[in-house]
C-alpha cells in the first residue's frame, strides 16, 4: 500500500521547522553554557571548601555575625569578597546603581537598619569606584530611562560642586563626582536615627568612605570617617542634650 506523502510545500515547511528547532536548540545550549559554568564553579568551590574544612557549611548555616556593612555600586567589577579576600559571613552587602544612599529609600535604609540594629556591625563602608557608569550618566544629557529619576540627585550634587569639578581635567571629573557622592553617603548615614541609637548605647560604630581604583584594584580611603556623634551637626542628634 502506498503511503500518503506530504505536499512539497508542506515538506519544505516541515524541513524549515526542523531546521529552526535545531538552531534554537543550539542557541539554548550556547546560552546555557555560561550558566552551567557558574553552577559547575559553585560545585567545585563547595567541594574545595568541604575538603579544607568539613565543618565550614555547618557553621555557616548557623547564622551570621559580620562586622562590616558594605554599601557599594552594582557594577560587576565590584567583587567585594574577591578584592577584600573575605569569606561568606564576613561582610553584609547592599549594592545599587552609583552606590547612592537616599534618606528616603526604604531598600537601603532597611539594610542599614538591620545591619546596625540587629547584626550590630561595627563598620559601615560606602564604596564607590572610578569610571562609574551611573556617575557618567548623571553628568550627561542622555536619557537612561528610569535611572533618570534615580540619578537626578547626583546631578544636583554636580551642580552644587560644579565650579570645583569643572576646573579639573575632563578625565578626572567623573571620579571626583564619584568621591563627592561617597562623601554625601557617609554624611547621610551618620545622621540616621538607628546610627545615633547605637552611639547612645555606647557602641562603637564607624562610617567610612572608600573608592575602588579599577586601574590598580586598590581601595582608596577618602579619609572622611565618622566615628561618633560629635562629628554630626547637633540638629541631627537624638537626645542631643545627653552628648
Amino acid at each position: 500500500m502506498l503511503r500518503p506523502t506530504l505536499p512539497l510545500s508542506n515538506k519544505l515547511r516541515f524541513g524549515s521547522i526542523l531546521s529552526n528547532n535545531r538552531m534554537m536548540a543550539n542557541q539554548v545550549q550556547e546560552n546555557n553554557s555560561s550558566i552551567n559554568g557558574v553552577i559547575q564553579n559553585n560545585k567545585d568551590w563547595a567541594l574545595e571548601m568541604q575538603v579544607k574544612n568539613p565543618e565550614f557549611f555547618v557553621e555557616l548555616a548557623k547564622g551570621q555575625s559580620p562586622k562590616l556593612l558594605w554599601v557599594g555600586c552594582s557594577d560587576s567589577r565590584m567583587a567585594v569578597d574577591v578584592m577584600t579576600q573575605t569569606n561568606p559571613g564576613d561582610i553584609f552587602i547592599h549594592r545599587n546603581i552609583a552606590n547612592r544612599v537616599p534618606s528616603e529609600d526604604l531598600n537601603v535604609l532597611s539594610v542599614i537598619e538591620y545591619a546596625v540594629k540587629h547584626l550590630k556591625v561595627e563598620h559601615v563602608i560606602i564604596a564607590g569606584h572610578t569610571g562609574c557608569g551611573g556617575i557618567k550618566a548623571a553628568m550627561s544629557n542622555d536619557s537612561v530611562g528610569i535611572l533618570d529619576h534615580w540619578l537626578r540627585p547626583v546631578k544636583d550634587l554636580y551642580l552644587a560642586n560644579q565650579e570645583e569639578i569643572d576646573c579639573l581635567p575632563k578625565a578626572d571629573r567623573v571620579d571626583r563626582l564619584g568621591e563627592l557622592n561617597v562623601i554625601q553617603g557617609v554624611s547621610t548615614i551618620s545622621k540616621l536615627p538607628v546610627v545615633h541609637d547605637a552611639w547612645n548605647e555606647g557602641r562603637e560604630l564607624y562610617i567610612h568612605g572608600w573608592m575602588l581604583q579599577l586601574n590598580t584594584g586598590l581601595l582608596k580611603d577618602l579619609d572622611i570617617s565618622v566615628t561618633g556623634p560629635k562629628q554630626v551637626p547637633s540638629i541631627f542628634k537624638l537626645n542631643a542634650a545627653e552628648h
